[in-house]
């Protein structure tokens, strides 16, 4: 099980650099203002850290382990994004002034891009904290 402290050290520097990549690729790719997607995407990652501490939290108790098989790793990022999707629609159609069809297909890529960057962070985010682990065992 993971402390309370790898969890927010895992939670911020997920959002931190998803940020840095989703921001300009979003306001290009949907045409919408840089300010205003700088805006909505801070105020999402915002409730994406809260529902990371809960969803992962719970993930850790579903699957008590540090070895994580690809499927797992599946589950935990489709339903993390999942359970966001759900609740920040409403949110996006409403600050950037959109119907909620539109509004779910930008949030279906907000989705879609975090999906994929979630593994692989994920995984990663294991390894490096495995290896931490495995050197102060040694020690």
């Amino acid at each position: 099980m993971r402390s309370w402290k790898e969890r927010v050290t895992h939670m911020v520097l997920f959002e931190a650099i998803g940020l840095a990549i989703v921001i300009p690729l979003s306001s290009v790719l949907s045409g919408h203002d840089a300010g205003a997607i700088s805006v909505l995407a801070v105020g999402l990652a915002s409730a994406a850290m809260l529902w990371n501490l809960v969803w992962n939290r719970l993930f850790d108790i579903w699957v008590p382990t540090r070895r994580r098989s690809l499927a797992q790793r599946i589950a935990q990022a489709l339903g993390f994004e999942l359970g966001l999707l759900i609740a920040t629609l409403p949110v996006v159609a409403w600050w950037l002034e959109i119907g909620l069809v539109e509004a779910f297909w930008l949030d279906l890529g907000f989705m879609l891009f975090f999906l994929v960057y979630a593994l692989f962070f994920n995984t990663a985010f294991d390894r490096v904290m495995r290896r931490r682990l495995a050197r102060q065992e040694a020690v």
